[in-house]
């Protein structure tokens, strides 16, 4: 039986963190995907999408160190219930409460106590078995706010050091949410990159900044930095974010998609290959394109993800993100066309027929997998009964 309803999911954008004009952000409220989740979620069941991704906003729920205010996301999980749709929750979204940052010396402690706050709201509203992710994105987050100054603590050469904090507060949070829902079912997310050498000469160099990717995963399962309590069985499910500025040259150029050169790696020999470090259930936790190349994306991403699991890789899952336009971080007034629906200026939404289209067609060539799956196990059963 899979674990999720759907294999494909939607994601909602719900970034909440401090951007470089010194400014919170909230893009659950900049969507209004927060007052309008019942026409969210009603929408996408329309389309066969079951199982979606959502953040708490942890700025949100708790303006006021160890006072949470959990209505807002009790009114989601409510409509999740009526809906019949599977959550899969992040914790940390980007953003934490004013005056943390992962270095902080209380930010394990308010970050454990959330978890364990969050897990006790669940066990009261929900029905279906909770599924987490304590940090989305530790690799990127650690690089934004601790070498690039994209967000608290605005740093920079501190990437490693932020990493190792997130990633100690990850594993404490785990435990909190364990300690109370032992059943939940914990995912780790991260990006999926490809950094490519310019000659022969820079090909060590190029696979230790791959090995980078790796860290955040490889510290939670206890593969390096032992003292942090790592463990195999921190996690259940691998979530890979993939989309097309996920590979480039080690000098910083950009790989053009689409291409004529074909020098990327296809998305399905990575995917091969997370699933041979590991040898962990996945999922492709987000992607998605903009403007006219959504379409295009979407049939390559999803041609791609058959391969990899033709190939043996157990992939449960593909998530376009967002299911809604959203605006730029640093500029809200600019938005991207990245939806499978456009907004409006009233932030009513509109559905890109290019999307709805592929989603449809998507939704078929699934459904011919699926009674291949079946078929190819019955084979195998009547085989073992033989």
């Amino acid at each position: 039986m899979s674990v999720f309803k759907s294999f494909l999911m939607g994601g909602f954008e719900c970034a909440d963190h401090i951007n470089r004009s010194g400014q919170r952000i909230n893009l659950l409220k900049e969507t209004q995907h927060d007052v309008r989740v019942e026409e969210d979620y009603h929408a996408l069941s329309l389309l066969g999408i079951k199982v979606v991704r959502e953040g708490i906003c942890w700025s949100e729920v708790e303006r006021s160190p160890g006072f949470y205010d959990f209505s807002e996301v009790k009114n989601r999980i409510s409509c999740a219930e009526k809906y019949g749709i599977q959550q899969i929750w992040d914790l940390i979204h980007f953003g934490y409460p004013d005056g943390l940052f992962p270095t902080h010396p209380l930010f394990c402690d308010r970050f454990t106590a959330l978890c364990s706050a969050f897990a006790d709201l669940y066990s009261c509203y929900a029905n279906q078995r909770l599924m987490v992710v304590p940090v989305n994105e530790i690799s990127f987050l650690a690089w934004h706010s601790g070498d690039v100054r994209g967000t608290v603590p605005f740093a920079v050469n501190s990437g490693w050091d932020i990493k190792y904090h997130l990633c100690k507060a990850a594993i404490l949070g785990i435990k909190a949410l364990r300690d109370i829902l032992p059943d939940c079912c914990v995912m780790l997310v991260e990006p999926l990159v490809k950094v490519h050498p310019v000659c022969d000469e820079d090909s060590e160099h190029v696979f230790h900044m791959n090995e980078h990717q790796h860290q955040a995963m490889d510290i939670i399962l206890g593969r390096i930095c032992p003292e942090l309590g790592g463990s195999p069985d921190l996690a259940d499910i691998l979530g890979f974010n993939y989309y097309w500025n996920c590979q480039w040259k080690h000098t910083g150029e950009e790989l053009p998609w689409p291409e004529q050169a074909k020098s990327r790696v296809e998305l399905n020999t990575l995917l091969q290959s997370a699933y041979e470090r590991y040898g962990k259930k996945m999922f492709l936790s987000e992607t998605g394109h903009f403007g006219t190349g959504r379409v295009e994306w979407l049939t390559e991403t999803l041609l791609e993800c058959r391969k990899a699991m033709d190939s043996g890789v157990p992939l449960l899952g593909m998530c376009i993100y967002p299911v809604t336009d959203r605006p730029d971080w640093d500029n809200l007034s600019v938005y991207h066309d990245c939806g499978i629906f456009d907004l409006d200026r009233d932030k009513n939404r509109i559905p890109h027929p290019g999307s709805i289209k592929v989603i449809g067609h998507m939704q078929k060539i699934i459904g011919h997998q699926k009674q291949k799956m079946l078929k190819r196990n019955d084979t195998l059963l009547a085989d073992v009964e033989i």
